[in-house]
């Protein structure tokens, strides 16, 4: 099953309301959430999903390390995905879980190196795998094999 999730980490910050509208059709609102922890420089937070909830009825696919999974949740994400290699393995159930408790879905994130076997551990906690085709923390990169291009 394909489903489209436009980042919004491409879109004019000045007009986003306008630009969440001009991708209506997409079947998601995909967040690209960068903290300049796991990733070197900083995008959309809290306040920015909260502010962008009401604009939209699509859902919110908030992109994410593990830290304020619970926050996101609240200020609007409906899907929210953690990267398998921002924490540790016992960190990353107990933000599926917490995700999960909060009413919505979760989900893992694997960077283009990383072995597609690294997601196994979560399989079925997840509601969705995302595998990226990129380097997480910079925009406008072209794609990248990953992984799973080697199964």
């Amino acid at each position: 099953m394909i489903k489209i999730a436009p980042s919004i980490l491409s879109a004019d910050f000045a007009n986003l309301q306008r630009d969440i509208e001009r991708i209506s059709t997409a079947d998601y609102v995909h967040v690209d959430v960068m903290d300049g922890l796991f990733v070197p420089n900083i995008s959309i937070g809290i306040p920015v999903v909260k502010s962008i909830r009401p604009t939209t009825s699509l859902p919110l696919d908030v992109h994410r390390p593990v830290r304020y999974v619970e926050q996101f949740c609240d200020a609007g994400g409906d899907i929210i995905t953690c990267h398998v290699e921002a924490d540790t393995e016992e960190n990353i159930h107990e933000a599926l879980r917490r995700i999960h408790a909060k009413g919505k879905k979760a989900g893992v994130v694997v960077k283009p190196k990383t072995p597609a076997s690294a997601v196994l551990p979560f399989i079925s906690e997840c509601d969705l795998i995302l595998v990226m085709t990129v380097e997480p923390g910079f925009g406008g990169q072209k794609f990248m094999p990953s992984a799973l291009d080697k199964l």
